[in-house]
């Protein structure tokens, strides 16, 4: 006899999004949530940009967005300084807490439970607890694959509450101006009211590898070059997230030793391969999973592998991107492929966030002056044209509220 419905494992931003959308959607679902830590969601900010997402996902993510910039954002690099008019949001992982524990049931969310084994339909706690359900999610994140070719955005952050306004009042989302330290480099700036600065320092390397103590002092060093005056420090946030570069997803798919686990969110590989934002895509996995009509495991498996796949399928030009930046490029100069970039049309940038970016945006991205050297470039396109995938953008499917 099972347990629940579903039984989400990890209770991380896909977790918390799907318990949301089906708490909303189909309230007859006994949906369970087992986390390792001790809320939803741990302690993070995801942030995304207006166009990221349709119209209707943004209304039922809004009770959500902590933090809004109607007014754009900007970017700096060396040789050049831009304002784009695009909306900024982000969340905070409390509030999407706030939010799960408000639609499911107290005892259906077992925080500071740790989880031994997954399987289809059963999930084995540490302290032997066995739990049933029709389905079991794999939602604990990326594990390290040897079917994907991988490298990594590191970054500390530092918030600060200032003794007088700041005068900030659009988010820096890169500041690549800093000096260029072991890959691309760049400081995230957002404000979070008229006193409060939340600042990160990010990294784009091979390895992800994390010092966090000498990163932190840099985040030091570039506050007190931005005089704000006298400022306590607050919460400290860490990061490695992947960033795609190749790989084979049905293989990374196939690599499952407990059976075809059902997965979402960085577990199936749902991230922009360039900028590693994964909130976009946990909220199409959510609004694809409520309209799905079996909630069985084999069912579920196959439609979540096919959710993945062809969305792995539809970024290759965005890992090809990657290897130009990351195999073309110097260390140090890896910034110019980004600065390229920033140069062009607001539309574009944006299509390109959202992962939607045209035949022509493509082009448009590849041409003019390279910002690699030009005979490495070439020969990373020689690798790569049997892999990549032409097409303008995979569709997405209206859905209703």
């Amino acid at each position: 006899m099972r347990d629940y419905d579903l039984i989400l494992a990890g209770g991380g931003l896909a977790a918390g999004l799907i318990a949301m959308r089906l708490a909303d959607t189909r309230p007859s679902l006994n949906v369970a949530i087992v986390e390792g830590g001790a809320r939803v969601g741990g302690d993070h900010i995801w942030s995304s940009f207006d166009t990221d997402m349709r119209g209707p996902q943004r209304l039922w993510t809004d009770e959500l967005y902590g933090h809004r910039w109607q007014g754009g954002y900007k970017v700096k690099f060396p040789a050049l300084s831009r304002e784009l008019r695009t909306g900024y949001a982000s969340v905070r992982s409390e509030a999407l807490d706030a939010a799960v524990r408000q639609r499911l049931p107290a005892d259906n969310i077992m925080t500071g439970t740790r989880i031994e084994k997954v399987l289809p339909k059963m999930l084995r706690l540490s302290d032997g607890r066995v739990l049933q359900a029709a389905a079991v999610i794999d939602c604990r994140g990326q594990d390290a694959s040897k079917h994907l070719q991988l490298a990594w955005q590191k970054f500390v952050g530092l918030e600060i509450a200032c003794k007088l306004p700041h005068g900030r009042t659009k988010p820096v989302i890169m500041d690549a101006s800093v000096p260029q330290i072991g890959g691309y480099r760049f400081v995230y700036v957002l404000p979070l009211s008229e006193t409060r600065l939340l600042v990160e320092d990010t990294y784009y390397t091979n390895g992800p590898e994390l010092h966090e103590r000498e990163v932190l002092n840099r985040v030091r060093d570039y506050i007190a070059g931005l005089d704000i005056g006298a400022h306590e420090e607050g919460r400290i946030e860490t990061g490695v997230l992947p960033i795609a570069l190749d790989g084979d997803i049905e293989a990374f798919w196939d690599d499952e030793p407990n059976g075809p686990v059902p997965r979402a969110g960085m577990a199936a590989a749902l991230f922009h391969p360039v900028t590693g934002y994964s909130f976009p895509d946990a909220v199409e996995t959510a609004d694809f999973l409520k309209s799905q009509t079996r909630l069985d495991a084999g069912p579920l498996y196959k439609a979540l592998r096919g959710f993945s796949v062809e969305r792995w399928k539809a970024r290759g030009f965005y890992r090809l991107l990657n290897r130009m930046m990351f195999e073309a490029a110097a260390p140090e100069q890896r910034y110019r492929t980004l600065q390229h970039f920033y140069a062009l049309d607001e539309g574009l940038i944006e299509r390109f966030y959202a992962g939607e970016s045209t035949a022509g945006d493509m082009a448009c991205i590849l041409s003019g002056k390279p910002p690699v050297p030009p005979m490495k470039a070439l020969g990373v396109l020689a690798r790569s044209v049997p892999k990549i995938s032409w097409r303008p953008r995979w569709r997405r499917k209206q859905q209703d509220l």
